[in-house]
C-alpha cells in the first residue's frame, strides 16, 4: 500500500457522510451497497465503506477492501456495527455470500494451521471444516489490533477461482493511510478516530 497522495481532489461530502454513518453504527448496524473499494480513482482514495469499517473496529491497524471483482462475481453488501464489520461477494456458481470478509478485534483460530503469509506484516492461518458436498473453510489474517477472516462457502465444481479471488481481489489498507485521507479530504475538520464524545471531530 502506498501512502497518502498530494494534490488529489477532496471529496469532503463522501467522507463526512461515512463518518456520520459510523457514528450511528455504534448502536446498530450500518448496511451499505457501496463497494468498499481499495481505490476509487487514480489517486488511490479508498471508498467510504472502508472508512466505515475502520471506525467500526477502532483497534484495527489494517482494514480490508475490494481490489476487484471478476466476471461471474458481484458485491453483495457491507455491514458495519460497533466492534465488527463485514462485506460479502456473491457468485453465479457458488451462490450468495460465497465469500465473506469479516473484520474484528480478535477471532477464534482454534484448529487453524499457520502457513506462509501472502501479506507482509500479517500472519496467515487456514482451517477447512468441510470438503464435500460443499467446501467450507476460513482464512485468517492476524495483525496488531485486529483479525481479518475470509469465510468460504463454495458449492461449485471449480474452487480454485474463488480461492484466487480471496488472494488477489481482496486487499487491505492501513489505518494510518485512512486517517490521513480523512484529514486531507476534510481540511483537518474531521478525524478518522475523533476523541471520545466527539464523533464529528473538531469544529
Amino acid at each position: 500500500m502506498t501512502g497518502p497522495r498530494a494534490g488529489r481532489t477532496p471529496t469532503v461530502l463522501g467522507t463526512t457522510g461515512a463518518l456520520l454513518l459510523a457514528g450511528c453504527a455504534a448502536e446498530e448496524a450500518s448496511v451499505s451497497r457501496e463497494v468498499p473499494a481499495c481505490s476509487v480513482d487514480d489517486d488511490g482514495v479508498a471508498a467510504d465503506g472502508v472508512v466505515l469499517m475502520a471506525q467500526a473496529v477502532p483497534s484495527a491497524t489494517w482494514v480490508p477492501c475490494v481490489e476487484g471483482v471478476p466476471l461471474g462475481w458481484g458485491f453483495g453488501g457491507l455491514d458495519a456495527r460497533s466492534g465488527s464489520a463485514s462485506f460479502w461477494l456473491d457468485s453465479d456458481r457458488d451462490g450468495p455470500r460465497a465469500i465473506e470478509v469479516r473484520l474484528a478485534e480478535s477471532c477464534d483460530t482454534a484448529g487453524a494451521t499457520e502457513i506462509p503469509s501472502d501479506r507482509e506484516g500479517l500472519r496467515r492461518l487456514e482451517r477447512v471444516t468441510q470438503v464435500t458436498p460443499e467446501f467450507h473453510g476460513r482464512r485468517y489474517y492476524l495483525f496488531e489490533g485486529g483479525c481479518l477472516t475470509v469465510v468460504f462457502t463454495l458449492g461449485g465444481e471449480y474452487r480454485g477461482e474463488p480461492l484466487a479471488l480471496a488472494t488477489q481481489g481482496i486487499g487491505v489498507v492501513s489505518r494510518a493511510e485512512l486517517a490521513a485521507q480523512v484529514r486531507e479530504e476534510t481540511g483537518g475538520r474531521l478525524e478518522l478516530d475523533p476523541p471520545a464524545g466527539d464523533q464529528e471531530g473538531a469544529p
